[in-house]
């Protein structure tokens, strides 16, 4: 008996590499294979690149014209990050705020959904207005696109904590404070982190969103200024260069994540879910 279960823990453990090892190479494969059924339709029904440029082509625009993508990326890279970081400590703060407290909640969540309701393209111009073009109305364009699902999330964690372990804890002594932060906050962080991986993606829309508007630089200025010139794989170029920026912040968020809240999806690893057992 003791050799079978040798045999088939050593079975179950070779499951979960090449399980683990799928995993690594899937996103790889489907991106490859997008971009290959996507070449394949641009040159099987002709269509012309000022209508749907081919991979190929876009390729060429990027290595042609990379210093302005390199320069303006890391503008739209700039402005994103620090909305973003002003939106988690905003919402942060602000979700435990409302998590906590009935009366905060009653009191400020419907203004706080009839202004995430605002289209923010509209409220550009008036950033504008008060900051002056440039990379201000960027910043706050992404802070105030990107704060409400963190603001959910964290208030969604935080009021989910059981009545009866409440009670428990005030009862052995715990302050308000001791249990928001004791209980509450990592009771919170794993809807905390799922609302950072929506915020970052939001953030560049945001930033983009002001660059078209307002902006002497940005991935957005160099879309709108390629745009006007027909320059179609450029503006596509941008598209997947913001892309990549967006996938690369998610990815820092997810390895944070697994670094600090693990506990919450450790089921996932479990090796007998790899073969189904």
């Amino acid at each position: 008996m003791s050799a079978r279960s040798a045999r088939s823990a050593e079975a179950l453990a070779e499951a979960a590499r090449r399980r683990r090892r799928l995993e690594n190479a899937l996103p790889w494969l489907v991106t490859i294979g997008m971009f290959a059924v996507w070449e394949a339709a641009v040159r099987a029904f002709d269509i012309q690149p000022f209508i749907l440029p081919a991979p190929s082509a876009i390729a060429e625009s990027m290595v042609k014209w990379w210093y302005p993508l390199m320069t303006n990326s890391w503008a739209t890279l700039l402005t994103t990050f620090v909305g973003f970081i002003m939106a988690v400590g905003f919402g942060l703060s602000l979700g435990v705020l409302i998590g906590s407290s009935v009366l905060v909640y009653r009191g400020l969540y419907p203004l706080l959904i009839a202004f995430n309701s605002v289209p923010k393209v509209a409220v550009v111009p008036i950033l504008v207005i008060w900051f002056g073009a440039g990379f201000w109305p960027a910043v706050l364009t992404a802070f105030l696109i990107s704060f409400f699902p963190i603001v959910v999330n964290v208030a969604t964690g935080i009021a989910t904590v059981e009545p009866e372990l409440r009670d428990v804890l005030r009862a052995l002594g715990a302050r308000p404070i001791d249990i928001i932060m004791k209980v509450g906050l990592p009771r919170a962080m794993p809807y905390f982190f799922a609302s950072l991986k929506v915020a970052i993606t939001v953030a560049f829309v945001g930033s983009i969103i002001s660059e078209t508007v307002a902006a002497n630089e940005g991935i957005g200025h160099l879309m709108l200024v390629a745009s006007s010139r027909f320059d179609v794989p450029l503006v596509f170029a941008g598209l997947i260069v913001t892309g990549v920026m967006g996938v690369l912040m998610y990815w820092v968020a997810v390895t944070i994540e697994e670094r600090t809240t693990g506990w919450a999806t450790r089921g996932q690893n479990d090796p007998r879910l790899a073969t189904g057992g």
